[in-house]
């Protein structure tokens, strides 16, 4: 469809509230916070536009509006602006990489380990060759769970036990070497609702591998997936190791 630029703004405004807060936005926040010099009756009316086009949801009759799937690859894919980590993160990053490379400890097990520091998410290393996996912090999965995901992170779970057999199919969705990002049940591993999936190809000398981030659909995709293009480049800088990094947070 195409938004105007009105609507853009609030579109955006509510992806990023909901981001920060996980619940509904109403007109009033948009205008306390967001500073949109128009009435709430014309905030509204916009909302309604944007909720017939299926980009916003009303989850109940007196709520504010949440983004939907459409809503979320909208912005994702039109709204939202390019970021790289700052030089403080992108230097802790390697930082930490070499120390642990300095340690001759596994390497696909330390930056599983870096991944989930850094992240405060759950890491998943699968070599795409042999199929070994590594895996750190796990137990972040289980932090703030509610009823109504609970049955999504089972699956997320039940897809980690076999996310090696994934990685050839991964790798073919990834031959332009973009990276993508599957926004809840266009999830090509999951197909969750609850869930989305930041994904990038790498390669290092000569090897590929898959780096991926599974998180909630409220997660903050411009830093998520500027975390991904750059741990693919220390990837593709710390020699051969081919597979893929799925990194995992509620």
């Amino acid at each position: 469809m195409q938004l105007h630029e009105r609507q853009i703004k609030i579109l955006a405004a509510v992806v990023q509230e909901y981001t920060h807060t996980g619940l509904p936005v109403g007109s009033n926040i948009l205008i306390k916070k967001y500073g949109f010099e128009v009435s709430s009756a014309t905030l509204r009316n916009d909302m309604v536009a944007l909720e017939k086009e299926k980009l916003l949801h009303q989850p109940h009759t007196s709520a504010g509006r949440i983004p939907t799937d459409a809503g979320y690859k909208h912005f994702v894919e039109e709204i939202m602006p390019e970021r790289e980590l700052s030089k403080k993160e992108q230097q802790t990053l390697q930082k930490e990489l070499l120390q642990l490379r300095a340690q001759n400890t596994r390497l696909m097990r330390t930056t599983a380990k870096l991944i989930s520091t850094v992240s405060g998410y759950a890491a998943v290393i699968v070599n795409a060759k042999t199929g070994e996996t590594s895996e750190f912090g796990l137990t972040n999965l289980l932090k703030d769970v509610d009823k109504e995901n609970i049955d999504d992170l089972c699956k997320v779970a039940e897809t980690l036990d076999y996310i090696d057999e994934q990685c050839d199919d991964l790798m073919k969705d990834l031959e332009n070497g973009e990276t993508q990002i599957y926004i809840g049940q266009d999830n090509p591993i999951t197909q969750t609702k609850n869930y989305s999936m930041v994904v990038s190809k790498y390669e290092a000398d000569g090897d590929e591998g898959i780096v991926a981030l599974i998180g909630p659909k409220n997660m903050k995709y411009d830093k998520n997936k500027s975390l991904i293009d750059y741990v693919k480049k220390l990837l593709g800088g710390a020699g051969k190791m081919g597979g893929f990094v799925v990194v995992v947070g509620i």
